[in-house]
């Protein structure tokens, strides 16, 4: 069935009543006469073919096809919001970048990486979200984000259409407290048998890398903890629970953040960073800034 178009008002009054589970107090929320709401209601029904409210006790609840519905009305509404949000900020003289953050990249790394969008001549309004990395994925799919920074690329597919973006590489190098380091000194990588270690979970993209790494040296360590969320890892390892593995390039902000100096260069051992984008070509100015400015900063 051919429908006329959806009416973005109808759409809204659903909104709010699904929202509500009666008719009477959405009309009460928005200020307007039960007849008005309960019409542009039908109105949105008819326009579809197909029924999104059903009487559930006393409450109204969405159908089937109502469920549907009000997950693409959300999302409308908030992408509404989002364009309102830009337009206030164009007027500002800003420039408004959003950037999800996956929890296994490396605070430091993206601050590196972020940092050169505020070297533009036009202010930016940073927004970041930190979240799983599929969930990233997902908002950006539906333009939530502008741009996701990680330590992985992913595979575009019929149903996800993104672009990988390699910003640059580092080796790695593992890191503790003073004391710690030295209580564990001697023929590197062997001394770390039975040494304290803090590592990434397994479905992080290094984690595998560091597994063959060790296995290849023969070295097994005593793994006191293993973090999804990079933060909590470096959190515990400035306590000198364990060593941890991190870019060799931030060697310096390590120390002066963590008080952790190197234990030894994992050279084979290398961490990849993008910037993964729902376009080819990137055309946000903010995201350019950052891909002009960040690629290959980082390869050591």
């Amino acid at each position: 069935m051919k429908t006329s178009g959806i009416n973005f008002r109808h759409l809204y009054f659903f909104r709010v009543v699904a929202a509500e589970g009666s008719v009477t107090r959405a009309a009460e929320r928005l200020g307007l006469a039960i007849q008005t709401v309960s019409a542009q209601l039908s109105a949105l029904e008819q326009s579809v073919g197909k029924q999104l409210l059903t009487q559930q006790g006393r409450r109204l609840v969405p159908t089937e096809a109502g469920r549907v519905a009000l997950t693409y009305a959300e999302q409308i509404f908030e992408l509404g919001d989002r364009m309102q949000e830009a337009l206030n900020e164009a007027d500002a003289g800003r420039t408004r970048l959003t950037v999800g953050i996956s929890d296994s990249l490396p605070k430091l790394i993206a601050y590196r990486l972020l940092r050169a969008a505020f070297d533009m001549k036009v202010p930016v309004k940073l927004i970041c979200v930190e979240r799983e990395f599929e969930s990233l994925l997902a908002d950006l799919a539906l333009h939530k984000l502008d741009v996701v920074l990680t330590d992985r690329s992913v595979r575009a597919s019929a149903s996800l259409r993104v672009y990988n973006h390699l910003l640059g590489e580092s080796e790695m190098m593992l890191f503790g407290r003073p004391d710690l380091v030295d209580r564990h000194g001697g023929d590197f990588p062997r001394n770390l048998h039975h040494a304290p270690m803090l590592l990434p979970t397994r479905n992080n993209a290094l984690r595998g890398r560091i597994d063959e790494w060790l296995l290849k040296h023969d070295v097994r360590p005593d793994v006191v903890g293993e973090f999804e969320d990079n933060a909590m890892l470096t959190t515990f390892a400035r306590d000198g629970l364990g060593l941890f593995f991190a870019p060799a390039g931030l060697a310096a902000d390590i120390e002066a953040q963590f008080g952790a100096v190197p234990a030894g260069a994992a050279t084979e051992l290398r961490e990849q960073f993008y910037a993964i984008s729902s376009e080819r070509r990137i055309k946000h100015p903010a995201v350019e800034a950052i891909m002009a400015a960040n690629t290959g900063l980082f390869t050591v």
